[in-house]
């Protein structure tokens, strides 16, 4: 397993990083654990989480993820093996987001924050985390697949600096070690960085955000926070729910599969990405490889990446998913690619 140091730390974070958020939903604990086992078997240390997980969110799996991880560090006794990611739920500000955490005032203020990462500690059964991210912006902004910036005032927003204060407090407390950023725009990343400079706060040391051959916005703007100031990119759905494996093709809906069950996510299932996936299908086929390996390789190699977080809900997925990081795209096959997101550019941003 290739490594990758986590933002300006020290910390060596495996390229290829366990996403878990079916766990709960379509993942029975049992499944968690020999996901956990094989995964660490393989080399990959970081395991990313979030209090709302499983997803699709609901109030009677809420925080199962967390507890199914919880309850394999209690029996395997292995918390020093594995770098250890959750993330707090920002404010609900529309449908598509969780309002049953904290009754849906979840400001990143102290009370929230406090409360959140106290509640994520007993259901992992640790006293502190390796990351601690803001699942989303604590302000209105286009996020989740969202096109345009939405231009709303919100009636109340927590400061920035006032939400890394408290951050800086837990990681005084040694709750957390270091913190990041999810489903953050190039203006709120600039924010972070600037109040941590001036007032010596927490630097964000990554970010979490949607990347994949169907969305490559990450590039238009943040891509450069990579390269000056080492901010690290932890790519998730780089798979696009399951779309750049080519099942969901010509209309198909394989018996089980996560669009097949949850009809709710639309995000890239568009007439357009469906165009462009079924072009980086055949180019995989064409060059003797899986689409699957296409697709995550591509993203394996791209300097800003510091881990690629994949999910599986079966242990023949994860082997799929972890063995793209001996896959290695030649320059031909880069050109390719790169023709294509030219004729269908970000069709499932």
């Amino acid at each position: 397993m290739k490594t990758r140091k986590l933002g300006r730390t020290d910390l060596d974070v495996s390229l290829i990083g366990l996403g878990t958020m079916t766990w709960g939903e379509q993942n029975t604990e049992a499944d968690a654990h020999q996901q956990l086992d094989y995964a660490l078997s393989r080399g990959v240390n970081l395991v990313d989480v979030a209090e709302m997980y499983p997803v699709p969110p609901k109030p009677e799996t809420q925080g199962l993820t967390e507890t199914y991880i919880g309850t394999w560090l209690a029996k395997r006794k292995r918390r020093q093996d594995i770098v250890l990611a959750s993330k707090v739920a920002g404010p609900v500000r529309d449908p598509k987001r969780p309002g049953h955490i904290r009754d849906g005032k979840t400001f990143l203020d102290r009370k929230n924050l406090t409360e959140a990462l106290d509640a994520s500690l007993k259901r992992l059964q640790t006293d502190y985390l390796d990351l601690y991210q803001l699942h989303w912006p604590d302000r209105t902004t286009a996020t989740f697949g969202q096109l345009n910036y939405p231009w709303v005032e919100d009636e109340h927003t927590v400061p920035i600096e006032e939400t890394l204060s408290v951050l800086q407090d837990f990681v005084r407390a040694g709750k957390v070690r270091h913190v990041g950023v999810s489903n953050e725009t190039p203006w709120g990343l600039s924010q972070f960085l600037r109040h941590s400079d001036t007032q010596n706060l927490p630097r964000v040391v990554s970010i979490q955000n949607a990347y994949s051959l169907l969305n490559r916005v990450f590039e238009i703007g943040l891509s450069e926070f990579t390269h000056h100031e080492g901010v690290g990119l932890l790519a998730y759905s780089p798979l696009a729910m399951g779309m750049l494996c080519g099942k969901y093709l010509n209309g198909a809906r394989p018996e089980g599969a996560r669009l097949t069950r949850y009809t709710r996510f639309t995000r890239y299932s568009n007439p357009q990405a469906e165009a462009a996936t079924s072009e980086y299908v055949a180019l995989a086929r064409e060059h003797g490889i899986s689409p699957t390996h296409l697709a995550l390789a591509w993203v394996n190699q791209r300097p800003f990446v510091t881990s690629n977080l994949i999910g599986a809900t079966t242990l023949e997925q994860l082997k799929e998913n972890i063995d793209s990081v001996d896959v290695t795209l030649s320059p031909d096959v880069l050109k390719a690619i790169d023709a294509i997101h030219t004729r269908y550019p970000n069709p499932a941003p």
